[in-house]
């Protein structure tokens, strides 16, 4: 059995820490799908073999937390408290923990409990033959959690959730009601029986006058209904399916003016929208784009030939818009064809100066079961960069691009680094040297619907691809670029920690002051052009972060510019020579500038060249290099005036 709910992005892993927990871990295995991840020298050899093994328990569980893993620990639950605890911020966006015993005797949801943490906690008992201690109040007392309601129902209150539920709780009587149209019967028997469990809690009254609380099921913003006390709640199902069109450059306020407009002229709440869909030749246009953001639905698009298969159901064909881009409607036929073949039109096309929109609603409880092959997203391509390899310095950010991309694109080197997060992901792997490939793969890739994530060392930025694929997108195909598709896609940067940064962190404080950074490939670059800027650069004084600089054939390049940087500072200038920087094999070397030798430096080592103001110096830790930035004179001040 699959253990992941709709609320979860990804398959929960299991985590065993010892040779007990394996063997609980392996039943467990078997009997759903589930990742399974064991610390090493904690199981035995067995048919059925982790899948992930790792060494520091709070660092992995950290690691796949962040990443927005659900996590199942066969241990003790203060380990995973600990080990989360300074991650936790926000309850709606954390995905479930669950501590079970050893001996499976007890399973519990620690977080996540209405985010499919109780679910997970009452299926994974039924196997290991223990309690799941379920804990939240509405579970217990009422049989359901009325904040978390399933698909594909929204709670269109949910701040007054809690308090409604302390009051249900406390014994105070309920009237459930629903006043969907009777096309809309088979949602509302789907609704009544979910809440069925409430009913047998014997405050239940089927007078609206004698409840104090009504429990609502409505298409409407505000369902007509007396009540004695505001207390009510309030949900909608959300099966309904805005299409919309617009013509290039369509002003965002017009759209989100004509959609809003739309949904008050028929009495209709904005939460009932499932999802905004339009033809795919408006996949990068901003008024479509942003009205999917505004209601927070997903974006969908359909191809011009696709749409055009809806003629028959549109009220209003456009010859003007066939004759424009091959379909007779937009709006219509993407509502229509996202609702799919039982839709009804529940808000007919309404148009301004430069936007349409149209909704349907679909009564099987489904958008479209089609929806996925016919329609598509806009493609994304995510630059991620992930500073020196090492989880500690990857962003919370880029770890996520990592865990909800389709696929991963880059060096091996880079994409192997990853480790657990990504190990279940497909991957292209390109060598040195491809990288106009892989950039043009992730961008058409990203055309057809597809989340591509290039992984790029240090920041995507710097010396990386997110200087080629803008300059892909620059150009159109005939020029040597991408696809008009291709140049509709998404694209979406997670900073990175660089390697000037990390050497600096390593080695003191090097970059205190004015800095810049020199490529000395000249792969790309004309050495000329190089030695012009280390010129400029000896001249400015600026401290200087040398990359690429040295590799098996260029071997000269870091011997001149030494030569002309002795020209403008101090043989005994600092220079760090830091290598592997986050890795196990990471090397920090402090130099003088006289000492610099090329046999010191390889492919993986950024050269750190200071000011003539930078300083190296002894501590009892060893040594340290920072360059002042110019308190002497207030340090010398406050030291005379004590």
């Amino acid at each position: 059995m699959d253990l992941k709910t709709d609320s979860m992005t990804s398959t929960p892993m299991i985590i065993s820490l010892t040779r007990h927990g394996a063997d609980l871990a392996r039943k467990l295995v078997a009997a759903h799908h589930l990742n399974w991840h064991a610390k090493s020298d904690s199981f035995d050899t067995d048919p059925i073999m982790p899948h992930h093994i790792f060494e520091n328990t709070v660092a992995h569980i950290q690691d796949s937390f962040a990443a927005k893993m659900p996590i199942i620990g066969i241990c003790s639950a203060g380990i995973l408290i600990r080990a989360v605890a300074n991650q936790l911020n926000d309850k709606w966006a954390e995905p479930p923990i669950i501590a079970i015993a050893d001996d499976g005797s007890s399973v519990i949801p620690l977080l996540g409990g209405h985010h499919g943490g109780n679910a997970l906690a009452r299926l994974l008992a039924t196997t290991t033959g223990g309690m799941a201690a379920i804990s939240t109040a509405g579970d217990i007392r009422l049989g359901v959690s009325l904040d978390q309601p399933p698909q594909p129902f929204i709670l269109a209150n949910p701040k007054a959730a809690s308090s409604v539920m302390a009051r249900l709780n406390d014994g105070a009587s309920f009237r459930i009601n629903s006043d969907l149209p009777d096309y809309l019967s088979g949602v509302a028997e789907m609704w009544y029986h979910w809440l069925e469990p409430m009913t047998k809690t014997g405050a239940a009254s089927d007078a609206a006058d004698a409840a104090e609380i009504a429990i609502m099921l409505s298409l409407n913003p505000h369902p007509n209904h007396q009540l004695k006390s505001p207390d009510h709640l309030v949900y909608h199902p959300r099966l309904a399916s805005l299409g919309v069109g617009a013509s290039r450059g369509c002003p965002v306020d017009e759209m989100q003016a004509l959609v809003a407009n739309l949904m008050a002229d028929h009495d209709l709440s904005p939460h009932i929208i499932a999802g905004v869909y339009s033809v795919d030749l408006k996949a990068d246009e901003p008024a479509v784009l942003k009205i999917a953001e505004h209601l927070a639905v997903p974006m969908r698009f359909y191809s011009p030939k696709l749409l055009d298969q809806e003629t028959p159901r549109v009220a209003a064909p456009s010859q003007v818009v066939f004759d424009e881009i091959g379909t007779h409607s937009v709006a219509e036929a993407s509502a229509l064809a996202a609702a799919g073949a039982s839709a009804v039109m529940i808000a007919g096309k309404r148009k301004t100066a430069h936007a349409t929109a149209a909704l349907a609603i679909t009564p099987d409880m489904t958008i479209s079961s089609g929806q996925n092959i016919t329609s598509r997203t806009r493609g994304r391509v995510m630059l991620v960069g992930i500073g020196p390899g090492q989880s500690a310095w990857r962003t919370p950010e880029a770890t996520q691009m990592i865990r909800i991309a389709d696929e991963l694109v880059g060096y091996h080197l880079y994409i192997d680094l990853l480790g657990h997060i990504a190990a279940d992901k497909p991957r292209a792997d390109y060598a040195l040297g491809e990288e106009e490939d892989r950039c043009r793969y992730a961008l058409e890739e990203a055309a057809k619907g597809r989340n591509i994530a290039i992984i790029c060392s240090g920041d995507a930025g710097i010396y990386a691809m997110g200087a080629l694929v803008f300059e892909l997108l620059d150009r159109d195909i005939s020029d040597g670029g991408v696809s008009d598709a291709a140049r509709r896609v998404e694209v979406s940067s997670a900073p990175g920690v660089s390697a000037l940064q990390a050497a600096a962190a390593r080695s003191g404080a090097l970059l205190g002051h004015d800095f810049c950074t020199i490529s000395l490939s000249d792969l790309l670059t004309p050495w000329e052009h190089i030695e012009q800027r280390i010129h400029a650069a000896a001249e400015g004084d600026f401290v200087i972060a040398f990359y690429n600089p040295v590799s098996r054939r260029r071997r000269v390049g870091l011997a001149k510019a030494k030569a002309i940087l002795l020209r403008h500072r101090p043989a005994s200038t600092p220079v760090v020579l830091a290598s592997n920087l986050g890795r196990p094999e990471e090397q920090v070397l402090y130099r003088t500038l006289a000492e610099l030798s090329v046999d010191e430096v390889d492919m993986l080592t950024v050269v750190m060249v200071g000011s003539s103001a930078s300083r190296c110096f002894e501590r009892g830790t060893g040594q340290a290099v920072y360059t002042p930035r110019g308190y002497a004179k207030r340090i010398d001040e406050h030291k005379k005036d004590h």
